[in-house]
């Protein structure tokens, strides 16, 4: 976006405009504004102060409508120079508190509550996705004997998550071999991120490749990348909130609503740029709006996503909406749940 300086009459025009449209989801006209607010300017003088704003790319015109409605840049310039400073109330932490803590048993129920929270908060489309692996250290691996051929592998991370996938071999084995090969594991692997692993897993391991050890060492590099892999976004992700969104006025044509329909029913396009965004969170919260996005199917809303982080895993939380939101409440949404999601999580892997 080319820098634009608005002179303080602009901006405050652009304010109202956006508040006023936030508020009515109907153009803005220059005497509704004069009405509403009263900044000491006539109807005239906000005219033309509008149609400069439009010139420049800040509103648009609506074909039907006399009044104007903000552009993707319009909102741009708002959410970066204009909105208020975001905060929520005391009333809504202590609702997010109570009902994160009343329901925060295992860690899919927590990510699902979470989810359901923040969209009811927002009346937004809430996202949640599960912590990705790639990133962890490896603590530990355990090796239990389920039978003679099957083998049950727990493995942990340093920040306390546990995965477990049980492996079937071609030949029965005794449990002095499997407890040796745990070791060997551990020896080789402990403290290195599942990426390396995944990467390097055979050349560590292939010394082992002996008769006494061989078929568990080859089960296990033939297994590595199930063993070690990131768990996909499509399966371990929340999306709630469709009966929220749909009440927004937006969704009453016919078009916009079979448009957000799609996008609820198919969650990896949302999931998938939850992902993506993560590289740039930086610990910020982060905002896309309309064209900004990635994808073409989210060209008329937008996205704001946070971190949530535990140890070495980390996850996102997120609203997708459309561009006409309250970006300070969602915002202060947003950051308030995805850093009450982070010591929650700290809570229960302590």
């Amino acid at each position: 976006m080319n820098v634009y300086e608005l002179s303080e009459r602009e901006k405050s025009i652009l304010r109202f405009v956006i508040h006023q449209f936030i508020l009515t989801a109907n153009p803005v006209g220059s005497r509704n504004i004069s009405k509403k607010y009263n900044i000491g300017l006539s109807p005239a003088t906000i005219r033309n102060i509008m149609s400069d704003l439009e010139e420049s790319g800040f509103l648009g015109h609506p074909h039907t409508s006399a009044g104007r409605v903000p552009t993707d840049k319009g909102y741009r310039f708002y959410v970066d120079s204009l909105m208020d400073v975001p905060r929520l109330g005391t009333l809504e932490k202590r609702k997010i508190d109570f009902e994160i803590e009343k329901g925060a048993t295992e860690t899919d129920e927590l990510l699902k509550i979470t989810s359901m929270i923040l969209s009811d908060i927002t009346n937004q489309l809430a996202c949640v996705t599960y912590p990705k692996f790639d990133t962890a250290v490896l603590e530990k691996i355990q090796i239990l004997q389920l039978s003679s051929t099957r083998l049950l592998v727990v493995i942990s991370v340093s920040s306390g998550i546990v995965k477990t996938i049980t492996l079937e071999l071609d030949v029965e084995i005794n449990f002095e071999k499997v407890s040796a090969v745990e070791r060997i594991l551990n020896e080789r692997l402990s403290g290195l991120q599942f990426s390396e692993i995944r990467k390097t897993f055979e050349e560590r391991v292939k010394s082992y490749l002996t008769d006494e050890y061989k078929p568990i060492i080859r089960l296990f590099i033939d297994s590595s990348d199930k063993l070690f892999k990131d768990i996909k976004v499509d399966e371990k992700s929340v999306i709630s909130g469709a009966k929220n969104i749909l009440k927004q006025p937006e969704f009453e044509d016919h078009g916009n609503f079979q448009g957000i329909i799609e996008l609820i029913e198919n969650k990896e396009i949302v999931v998938h740029i939850m992902d993506r965004n993560i590289s740039h969170l930086n610990d910020n919260v982060r905002i896309l709006i309309g064209s900004e996005n990635e994808d073409e199917i989210l060209s008329e809303y937008s996205m704001i996503t946070k971190e949530y982080k535990f140890g070495d895993v980390h996850g996102s939380v997120g609203i997708v909406g459309p561009k006409r939101m309250e970006y300070s409440k969602v915002v202060a949404s947003v950051v308030y749940i995805a850093e009450l999601l982070s010591k929650e999580l700290k809570k229960k892997h302590l």
